[in-house]
């Protein structure tokens, strides 16, 4: 059985039309609000997570927030969003790799929008517009929540067929 590694070509290109499409579904399919934003942008990076662990999505999500930002930006770019993704990509990495395990699953998507979505991100907001970050936690848990059940219910229901699809698919070329 052939070994993947994330220093193949075929694993690099794979990481770059995940990038690319993360790029698409976070600049042009998603609905932008101030402070939330309503997408699926992390449906590729929880495929990079499954596919190659933390590294192929801490890459896939931070070089999606970059290169969005840079190409198509809806406002001044801010690193600290960058870190946040690139965090998040590593927390799904380590916990979605390989197999879907339910356990994993639920403490991926906490992590995620605990800490990640709602704690950091928030804080982020905070930061570069002023608004006090208690004030923002109020507005933000419910955004926090519904996406914890989006992802809950991708990850169960989705993301192994859509990884094993992408690995057959691979596989025959």
């Amino acid at each position: 059985m052939k070994k993947r590694s994330i220093s193949t070509l075929e694993a690099l290109a794979c990481l770059a039309v995940l990038t690319a499409l993360q790029v698409v579904l976070s600049r042009f399919l998603s609905i932008q609000l101030w402070n939330m934003k309503f997408g699926f942008s992390f449906v590729p990076v929880m495929l990079a997570a499954y596919l190659y662990g933390p590294l192929g999505a801490a890459a896939v999500y931070s070089a999606g927030d970059l290169i969005g930002a840079l190409l198509f930006p809806t406002g001044a770019y801010f690193p600290g969003f960058t870190l946040t993704a690139a965090l998040t990509g590593v927390i799904w990495g380590f916990l979605l790799k390989g197999k879907v395990r339910p356990l994993k699953a639920v403490s991926a998507v906490l992590l995620v929008q605990c800490g990640c979505s709602f704690l950091l991100n928030s804080y982020w907001i905070s930061f570069i517009s002023g608004s006090p970050y208690l004030s923002l936690l109020a507005v933000r848990w419910s955004q926090s929540l519904g996406y914890a059940v989006v992802h809950l219910i991708f990850i169960f229901l989705l993301l192994e067929r859509l990884g094993k699809l992408i690995k057959k698919i691979m596989k025959q070329n």
